[in-house]
């Protein structure tokens, strides 16, 4: 019993106490003069990468697909390369949440994106990867967009 408490109090045993989601998405981008990549601004007015929740029998990256189509209305999406997993804790009604998000390199085709504003997605904006580096809210966005520019940098 006194290891217990012990792991507790310095947040080792944190992950047992949480539950645990999975999610996928992409890091879109379009060739140009540049490449372009795509940030959405969330319901928390945040500019983050698209993403959603892996549905039952769908891979991570299908999910990424079909999340990415939902939230900004871009179609015929090709994945390029897996990118870095990243995770985060949040409370979710008071219970503790351990978060996982697949990420993923997707080739937009043509089209404009649109945002999903019944999901709270206000705003679709294509930015370089200089600007989207500033951009960014989220600090584990950074790092999946730094992860695609050297995959771009190889590949554009």
């Amino acid at each position: 019993m006194m290891e217990r408490s012990r792991q507790r109090r310095n947040g080792q045993g944190r992950a047992r106490r949480a539950r645990v989601e999975t999610s996928a998405g992409g890091v879109v981008y379009r060739r140009g003069e540049q490449p372009q990549v795509l940030l959405i601004r969330d319901p928390y007015a945040n500019w983050g990468l698209p993403k959603g929740h892996i549905e039952g029998g769908e891979t991570a990256a299908q999910a990424a697909v079909r999340e990415v189509e939902e939230e900004t209305g871009l179609a015929h999406l090709a994945v390029v390369a897996r990118l870095p997993t990243i995770d985060w804790y949040f409370r979710d009604r008071g219970r503790l949440v351990h978060k996982f998000c697949h990420f993923f390199l997707l080739e937009a085709g043509l089209g404009e994106a649109v945002p999903q504003i019944d999901e709270g997605i206000t705003e679709c904006q294509w930015l370089t990867l200089a600007e989207a580096l500033e951009t960014v809210s989220y600090a584990n966005a950074r790092e999946v967009i730094l992860a695609a520019g050297g995959v771009l940098a190889t590949t554009c």
